[in-house]
């Protein structure tokens, strides 16, 4: 039996070393409100060797055991990164920097591309980004009302017998 060629999908690392960018539709709600799920993408330039990434780029970056997440460097240290989404409330810490295969220079949005170098794009960080102990915070307190509800429920809640 004659046998098909076969195919293999070529890896983010593999495309980013062969085109040096790489252009995709956002999967995920994580990097909200900056980019929406299904409808917004995200261009990112592979990294130059020895290439070090600066708080608040925004970074893809490979998460064992096989995906990739886009997210943002809160803090920079000797060891790597601190990494969070902008709709996110638990930071990963200590991200290698091996793990980041490259760094967000743009996204289209209502078919409008944009970079990360214009102005509206650094006061998004700005406003937006740089709080984010108090946003986490907001999130958090927001969340105690539901949280309250269910354990009420949980604890008074019909027993039978």
């Amino acid at each position: 039996a004659a046998l098909g060629r076969s195919y293999r999908r070529m890896t983010y690392e593999e495309y980013l070393e062969k085109y040096g960018e790489l252009t995709y539709r956002n999967v995920g709600v994580s990097m909200l409100p900056l980019i929406r799920q299904g409808r917004d993408t995200f261009t990112v330039r592979a990294l130059h060797p020895g290439e070090l990434c600066r708080r608040w780029d925004v970074v893809l970056y490979t998460r064992p055991p096989q995906s990739y997440v886009l997210h943002r460097i809160i803090s920079v240290h000797d060891g790597g990164y601190d990494i969070l989404g902008d709709n996110c409330v638990s930071v990963e810490r200590n991200i290698p920097r091996e793990r980041v295969i490259g760094v967000m220079t743009g996204y289209v949005r209502r078919g409008r591309e944009h970079s990360t170098a214009e102005l509206g794009y650094r006061l998004y960080v700005a406003l937006y980004c740089k709080p984010y102990r108090f946003r986490i915070a907001l999130r958090r307190l927001g969340a105690l009302p539901i949280r309250a509800v269910h354990f009420l429920k949980r604890t008074f809640g019909r027993r039978s017998g």
